[in-house]
């Protein structure tokens, strides 16, 4: 039975996959920066699955925080097997000279700081525990990929994709894990809060996002099946594969998908 942390778990992607571990008989601790939330998705998840559940509240950008939310683990389960840093934040999508100076801060804070102090503080209690692994959120950006108005956000996934790269190297032959999550494109409140629907750019990134996107039911229990199955250094666990994109453009136009009806009914 392992022990599964998930930052930014009390909603979205987050939650979705501890739901899932659970449902595969994991232990499963959560986090997100909100009391309440924590605690409310604990109380909700522990009514079905008793004993398997526990959450600390904090900020992913404060040490003090990271290391609370392993010993509330750790306390609680005896070790953590799996660490998946999903907490994550995007900002208003416009040019990067409109951007706020407190929005590219914050931005920066938990998507970049607050991933590498996670990535610093674990690996070094899985070192001293004799093994386990990290898992770092890709997003979009991580490949390279630029568009207009999501300058901050994709800077700071394509750095987390250098600091994976730099982290294998570092573990060589050490017992602890690397590896890449890339959910693809899921419809959640992070995804859809980029977007002002009353812009003529919304219907052109709805039908997008219904041809590539997915529901976070669909996504997170395949993903999590995967990241039990993972045993190497570096793994990369992906849902949109470029075969499965080009698959889904070619038969667009016979499958009509709307995932935000779908999303609206969860």
């Amino acid at each position: 039975m392992k022990t599964i942390v998930i930052t930014g778990s009390t909603r979205g992607i987050g939650r979705g996959l501890a739901e899932s571990f659970l449902a595969l008989g994991c232990q499963v601790a959560i986090a997100g920066r909100n009391v309440a939330a924590v605690e409310t998705a604990v109380a909700a998840l522990a009514a079905r699955y008793p004993g398997k559940v526990v959450g600390a509240a904090g900020e992913i950008a404060r040490a003090t925080d990271i290391e609370a939310l392993w010993a509330t683990a750790h306390q609680a389960f005896g070790r953590v097997d799996v660490w998946i840093n999903n907490a994550g934040m995007s900002i208003r999508r416009a040019p990067l000279h409109e951007a706020k100076t407190a929005d590219l801060e914050a931005i920066i804070a938990t998507n970049l700081t607050g991933v590498m102090l996670a990535n610093r503080i674990v690996i070094a209690h899985l070192l001293r525990q004799g093994g386990g692994q990290v898992w770092n959120m890709e997003g979009f950006g991580s490949g390279g990929q630029t568009v207009p108005g999501m300058a901050a956000y994709g800077a700071t996934k394509r750095a987390l994709n250098y600091l994976n790269k730099a982290l294998q190297k570092e573990l060589k032959d050490q017992p602890v894990q690397v590896c890449t999550l890339s959910p693809g494109i899921v419809v959640t409140d992070l995804l859809v809060g980029d977007y002002d629907a009353s812009s003529p750019d919304w219907p052109k990134a709805k039908r997008i996002f219904n041809i590539l996107g997915d529901t976070v039911e669909t996504v997170t229990p395949w993903l999590a099946q995967q990241v039990l199955a993972s045993n190497k250094p570096g793994a990369k666990v992906a849902w949109l594969t470029t075969g499965k994109a080009f698959s889904r453009f070619m038969t667009a136009g016979f499958k009509k998908r709307d995932l935000f009806a779908v999303a609206s009914t969860h």
